[in-house]
């Protein structure tokens, strides 16, 4: 089996499992979005909403959890 296959079963199977945590915790990451950090601008008819926290705290678990599956998969 190629290492591509390897990669895209493996973030599948992630996928899965974190489709299945959403099901099951509905609030679970309820937190997501109202970090300190995050921007929320409500002014009239203006909404403004940047995410900047979560966005970084997103980037560093995902980079963590490729590295992790790079690693595992023997590269």
């Amino acid at each position: 089996m190629s290492d591509l296959a390897k990669i895209l079963i493996v973030i599948g199977l992630l996928m899965v499992i974190i489709g299945v945590l959403l099901l099951v915790f509905g609030n679970i990451f309820a937190w997501f979005g109202r970090l300190p950090g995050d921007i929320h601008i409500d002014r009239g008819n203006v909404k403004v909403f940047i995410p900047f926290t979560s966005m970084i705290l997103l980037s560093i678990v995902l980079s963590l959890v490729i590295n992790l599956i790079i690693k595992l998969l023997g590269k």
